[in-house]
């Protein structure tokens, strides 16, 4: 009698063992998917080349006024998510100088740096003056992968489309597509700053900011009757 009990304990451990690993591993892993929405939906960087051509008129000195807000937008879309220089390509001759000088200033006015502007001369333009730079663009891959049954749950799989919207409205808010493949390199410590904080901290006194009776950060008391 003592021998068949200790039978039915191994036997019972045994089913134990198998209906452990059961629950543990995966029915069903051969979707590719793991329980990682950014890993499933990867952010796409690439860069993407913007161009311009305008006519210009070296006797009137100007842009004819279609293409003046036409050059406006372009200048300032740059301003805001070009990365790198702008280029000015002029067709060359005589008034090659007069179109370079004449744009160089009105980007430099425009608020773009002068070490950002790029001049030259190319024949190839249609006798109009070109302008071109470079921005990146963030994209992922459509969502509404609806290929699996998400009633069926035993694999205890992710859905498809976990995370996919996050990914996407990260990709259209973050303001420099590049910081997603590589952070900007850190600006330089403030010296001054340094020296303040060095020489309270040698002569004793606190080396944190000073605090202004209207930066007191007491909670309000509304609402507390």
């Amino acid at each position: 009698m003592h021998q068949k009990a200790m039978n039915y304990v191994r036997i019972a451990s045994l089913f134990a063992v198998l209906a452990a690993g059961s629950c543990a591993a995966p029915m069903n892993d051969s979707d590719g998917l793991v329980d990682d929405p950014i890993a499933n939906h990867p952010i796409a960087v690439a860069p993407s080349f913007h161009t311009l051509q305008v006519s210009f008129s070296a006797p009137d000195a100007g842009l004819m006024p279609e293409d003046s807000q036409r050059f406006d937008a372009f200048v300032a879309d740059f301003v805001q998510h070009g990365n790198g220089s702008i280029s000015i390509s002029v067709p060359p001759g005589a008034d090659s100088r007069i179109a370079i000088a004449y744009f160089g200033e009105r980007l430099a006015t425009a608020g773009v740096p002068r070490d950002r502007i790029l001049v030259g001369t190319r024949g190839d333009t249609g006798g109009k003056i070109e302008l071109g730079y470079i921005s990146y663009f963030a994209s992922v891959a459509p969502c509404g992968d609806f290929s699996s049954n998400l009633g069926y749950t035993a694999s205890n799989r992710v859905s498809a489309n976990l995370g996919c919207a996050v990914q996407h409205n990260i990709a259209a808010q973050v303001a420099d597509p590049r910081d997603l493949v590589q952070p900007q390199p850190m600006g330089g410590g403030d010296a001054a700053r340094r020296a303040t904080v060095y020489d309270n901290y040698k002569n004793g006194k606190p080396t944190g900011a000073e605090h202004s009776a209207e930066q007191s950060g007491a909670v309000s008391d509304v609402d507390k009757n």
